[in-house]
């Protein structure tokens, strides 16, 4: 874009107001070198403090082991000894966890006769026994393993283990434990795995404890994705944390950003090359020495055009969580600054991994919620110029029943978005906003309460009929109850729930009927429209912290607003490892959406490389809708799109709202719309509801990428997409 067409663009769209002051800044020091100090400090301490990084636990039981005197009670040698063994095991020395365990084995025959319970104590070590060996097992053939069949639930070619003792190993152990408890759904969970990373399922489990095998015959006819990352040089290795896809250097290509709970991990940037492919950004990002982040998300705070990161940090670690959290400013170049201390986002330092974007007074800038662990949660109210004040307790928006995902959403369609607060310890709160910078918690009058255990969430619209939905996933971290619900065992887990909104306020349980109450123990978590037929499906990033939490990711397939069925072994999606941020973007510009997810879990040693399953299309048509506010925030978040098509002689209207998308991880604020046998778009409906207006467009072409700004009669082609390698409009900011 030349300069003068570019003071063109931007006396048109506006260019946002300075985030900051000078002398906010001179107040503060220097916010970036600031954060970066505070992570450096966080990093030195977490060895001995922090209780799924730190090694202090593992050290101080091996001194507290070689200090027992040799006529020590063999009860006491034991339970040292096993307690050493996790934390030996959880950080990632497996070998001497194992070895541990099997001196364990032989102080048990010494101390049997001293114990209250020896046979349960005999089953425990057996079990942990069995998950140490399938963990080595993981260690010795999936780690570096670069097979896209790798770890790909039910395991089957490139996917099968070359080294092959450690899995017979926990099978010896599994069955010891099964002979005693025959019934154990866990246990027949992971025996079946065992077998299956052998090559010897089905034929190979003793029939008792077979997994039946119509349990695995693809759901569906659905087509394999395949994983590329490593081919896309996207496969970074690391611990859990967040992802986003989205447009970070302006060139309308989708660019990569990944973080890491780890404290000394690094957060990782990739630019798309154009065509594609992606190079590693990272040291010229500005992003190095920001450690840390179990999730992120993206929005446009300033107004200024570029999309801005804020990295949340300190989840699960309760009084060893007080990490800050990072605001990144983009430049419009992909080079980033951490403005947190700047903005008025550094006072408290309260653990969390969620948070999202709205303009939740309709003043035309965005506003941030951030769901706190402990502590109150914040409501940032944005002043316009890039500086917030918290405003939560006169908001009535302070929570307190430790969330683990929130959402907005204008649910009863009054212009004004609305608050969802997901819990692991209480009921789930909907704040109903008054419009008046005041909300009311609805959510016992709504019937959203449930599940009481629950984890990430989202508004959407999956049967099309113009009013917001709501998704909340249950969280009861525990193998044998998604074991038993996956081989159809009766169990007392809460289930995920889906309910179906009327567009008033009012919401109807519809778990059951759209077949979704399921236990599924998600983390990570986003929707889109792989098929491209009009409605949206969803992936979760399944797993919880222990080891034994070896359950695939599931994938489940809108039909077409009338239920869901579960395509995860047709699809390919069922990764083994612990998922965690998911995001769908259309990376390669080829029309579909491909799957991008952040692997790997909580403890040093269970880390895993990231993956991207690239969607093998499905021959429907689509449109990608850019927004750009003017008197609305810049990003459109909270703008409604319909798209009205015809198909089989019938019209169907097609509903998005501007978000990114689950409450873990990060899809494009640009929104990909699958359209489905239609030929061309009839109508595309923009409506705007902070200024409370409509566009409309009609007879539009179909897979083509489009920008629409608020009030502007014509819309353009973002140059880059499939249809507009000639002839496009120069002139898209």
């Amino acid at each position: 874009m030349n300069r003068v067409m570019l003071l063109l663009v931007l006396g048109v769209i506006g260019c946002g107001q300075p985030a900051v002051t000078e002398s906010k800044r001179e107040a503060n020091g220097d916010s970036h070198e600031r954060m970066l100090a505070t992570l450096r400090d966080i990093q030195v301490h977490t060895a001995d403090e922090q209780p799924y990084l730190g090694d202090g636990r593992r050290r101080r039981l091996a001194r507290q082991l070689s200090g027992l005197p040799a006529n020590a009670p063999p009860s006491v040698k034991l339970k040292t000894r096993f307690q050493l063994a996790e934390a030996e095991m959880q950080a990632g020395h497996t070998q001497q966890a194992i070895a541990q365990f099997l001196e364990c084995s032989s102080l048990l025959r010494d101390a049997a006769s001293l114990l209250p319970n020896p046979d349960r104590a005999r089953d425990h070590l057996d079990m942990r026994l069995a998950v140490a060996y399938l963990r080595l097992a993981e260690d010795q053939n999936c780690v570096n393993c670069r097979d896209e069949d790798c770890c790909i639930f039910p395991i089957r070619g490139g996917g099968v283990h070359r080294k092959k003792q450690p899995a017979r190993n926990a099978i010896e152990h599994l069955t010891e434990f099964l002979e005693r408890n025959s019934d154990d759904a866990t246990a027949i969970w992971l025996l079946n795995v065992a077998y299956m990373t052998l090559g010897e399922y089905p034929q190979g489990v003793p029939e008792p404890w077979r997994l039946p095998a119509d349990r695995l015959t693809p759901e569906a006819d659905f087509p394999k994705f395949r994983n590329i990352a490593p081919q896309l040089g996207l496969d970074t290795f690391s611990l859990s944390g967040g992802m986003i896809v989205d447009d970070l250097n302006g060139d309308n290509w989708l660019d990569v950003v990944a973080s890491s709970w780890d404290t000394s991990g690094q957060m990782r940037c990739w630019l798309n090359n154009g065509d594609g492919t992606f190079s590693d950004h990272t040291e010229k990002s500005g992003l190095t020495g920001l450690f840390g982040g179990l999730n992120m998300i993206q929005a446009d705070y300033d107004n200024d055009g570029d999309v801005d990161i804020l990295v949340l940090r300190g989840a699960w670690l309760r009084e060893f969580g007080h990490h800050p959290n990072s605001l990144l400013q983009n430049d419009g170049h992909a080079r980033f600054r951490d403005v947190t201390f700047d903005v008025g986002l550094g006072e408290n330092y309260y653990p969390t991994q969620s948070a999202a974007w709205a303009d939740y007074d309709n003043d035309g800038d965005l506003d941030l919620y951030i769901a706190n662990e402990i502590g109150d949660s914040e409501l940032f109210n944005n002043d316009g110029r890039g500086y917030f004040t918290n405003v939560a307790l006169e908001a009535g928006v302070t929570g307190g029943r430790y969330p683990k995902g929130v959402i907005w959403g204008d649910y009863d369609n009054d212009r004004y978005p609305d608050l969802y607060v997901s819990n692991l310890k209480g009921p789930n709160q909907l704040y109903h906003n008054n419009r008046d910078g005041t909300f009311t918690d609805v959510a016992r009058e709504a019937g959203v309460t449930e599940p009481n255990r629950s984890f990430p969430t989202w508004f959407w619209d999956f049967n099309n009929d113009g009013a917001l939905d709501l998704f909340v996933a249950a969280y009861q971290n525990n193998v044998d109850h998604f074991a038993a619900d996956y081989l159809g065992r009766s169990h007392q887990a809460a289930t995920d729930r889906l309910y179906q909104g009327d567009g008033t306020g009012g919401f109807r349980d519809v778990s059951e009927e759209m077949n979704l109450a399921r236990v599924t123990l998600p983390m990570g978590s986003n929707f889109g429209d792989v098929d491209n037929d009009g409605f949206l499906d969803f992936y979760l990033g399944t797993g919880y912290p222990d080891y034994a939490g070896i359950m695939p990711n599931r994938m489940f397939r809108n039909q077409r607003g009338t239920g869901f069925e579960e395509v995860t072994t047709a699809a390919g999606l069922g990764h083994l490892q612990k998922g965690h941020g998911v995001a769908f973007a259309d990376y390669d510009h080829d029309g579909d959406q491909d799957i991008f997810i952040e692997m790997g879990g909580a403890f040093p040693g269970d880390a895993f490389s990231n993956a991207v399953f690239q969607n093998p299309g499905f021959g429907h048509h689509w449109i990608t809708v850019r927004l750009i506010g003017r008197e609305s925030n810049r990003a459109a978040i909270g703008a409604r799109i319909r798209a009205d098509v015809t198909e089989d002689g019938k019209q169907r209207p097609i509903y998005q709202w501007v978000n990114s998308g689950g409450t873990f991880g990060g899809s494009p604020l640009r929104q990909h719309i699958g359209l489905g046998t239609s030929e061309r778009l009839d109508r595309l409906e923009i409506y705007w509801p902070t200024t409370d207006s409509t566009q409309v467009f009609t007879d539009l072409e179909v897979d083509r990428m489009i920008a629409i700004v608020e009030g502007e009669d014509e819309y353009r082609l973002i140059p880059g997409g499939p249809t507009s390698k000639s002839g496009a409009d120069p002139s898209v900011p």
